[in-house]
């Protein structure tokens, strides 16, 4: 298995290349801040959605005190955070403001350079249909978040766990196809001249099982499955919860109002867990196939960071659930997400040295 360069195909600048790959650590970026945000219970304290005057934060005690009191009205005030004092509301204020600010901001990264890159003539016409997609994706997952806030301003104390899976599970398909197009970008003269398809497509269902994984994960943070079974290996003593052994626990009703037993998180953290072991051993076989079978540096590399993302992510995933004893530990939570986006950016990257999709030449040259 070897790599060509054809030295007659063009690249694009530098400027443009790194402000692809500035964005793409932006909407990193802005998942951990949306991580941070649901961790420590943020994600309702904006009861609105003003996406051009709610750039400005309230600035005297009268603006605090009218958001304070909209949020008064919501049921996670009046069931979990009665009593709150001001400073408390502004601490949690803060996160849902920090994270809309930054998806503004990152509106602002995108515009200007595009503006100027495009007068420039420096993103020919696939790179162009690409950046308007990404930006259609991010329209879609904002306004999703928003979806998923107002599911938790009527009734529930919390957002529904299926709507916050949803909009994880868009911001991750955002975050994938803006990971393909800085590959493209940085690499456009990539050529494979053999590929063993097998390998190719063992590593596709690998990448499918890490997409998998994180929309469980997903699941896990909105029915905050992780408090009720906070043991590893075994769960609370058990390897299969006596809950998912009685057949009358499972009804459509068990699934659509989770919040009343514990069938759903001891059912999704099972599955979690089981997806894990899976992911392990099919990436630990992959990496020993890959070895087996080539000498390139690129790709051993790529395999070694692979390896060593999973490991941290299993470390990690073990020391969340063992420490989520009352409360979900943010720290860990946060980097526990981050950590499977970064794998998957692995397994991504792998997927594209091993040929995923043929090089394009792009009109400029240097």
């Amino acid at each position: 298995m070897a790599f060509s360069h054809t030295s007659n195909i063009s690249v694009y600048p530098s400027p443009v290349r790194w402000w692809i790959l500035i964005g793409l650590i932006m909407v990193l970026g802005q998942v951990v801040i949306g991580g941070i945000t649901r961790l420590t219970g943020s994600g309702l304290s904006i009861t609105r959605w003003e996406i051009v005057t709610g750039t400005i934060p309230p600035l005297n005690d009268h603006d605090w005190q009218i958001e304070f009191d909209a949020y008064k009205a919501t049921p996670q005030y009046q069931k979990i955070n009665a009593g709150m004092s001001m400073s408390e509301f502004k601490f949690i204020y803060f996160w849902e403001y920090f994270h809309r600010l930054w998806a503004r901001l990152m509106g602002f990264v995108f515009v200007i350079p595009f503006v100027i890159f495009r007068r420039k003539k420096w993103l020919d016409e696939k790179l162009l249909k690409r950046l308007i997609i990404t930006v259609l994706m991010a329209a879609v997952v904002a306004s999703f978040g928003w979806i998923m806030v107002a599911s938790g301003l009527v009734d529930r104390p919390w957002v529904n766990a299926y709507k916050l899976t949803m909009h994880l599970s868009l911001a991750c398909i955002l975050y994938a196809y803006l990971a393909w197009t800085v590959f493209k970008v940085w690499m456009p003269e990539l050529t494979l001249a053999q590929v063993s398809p097998s390998l190719r497509k063992y590593l596709a269902v690998i990448i499918i099982l890490v997409a998998i994984q994180i929309i469980l994960g997903g699941i896990m943070s909105g029915t905050k499955a992780a408090l009720f079974y906070p043991t590893w290996p075994d769960m609370n003593g058990e390897w299969l919860p006596s809950v998912l052994a009685d057949r009358s626990m499972w009804v459509a009703d068990n699934f659509v109002q989770y919040d009343a037993t514990l069938f759903l998180p001891a059912l999704v953290q099972l599955v979690h867990r089981s997806t894990a072991y899976l992911l392990t051993i099919a990436i630990v076989i992959f990496a020993y196939l890959l070895y087996k079978n080539t000498t390139h540096p690129l790709l051993r590399k790529g395999t070694v960071i692979t390896l060593l993302l999973l490991g941290i992510q299993v470390a990690l995933g073990i020391a969340t659930v063992m420490t989520s004893i009352g409360t979900i530990p943010v720290g860990l939570g946060v980097f526990h997400q981050a950590g499977g986006l970064l794998l998957l950016t692995a397994t991504l990257y792998m997927y594209y040295l091993l040929g995923g999709f043929p090089a394009r030449k792009t009109p400029y040259s240097r």
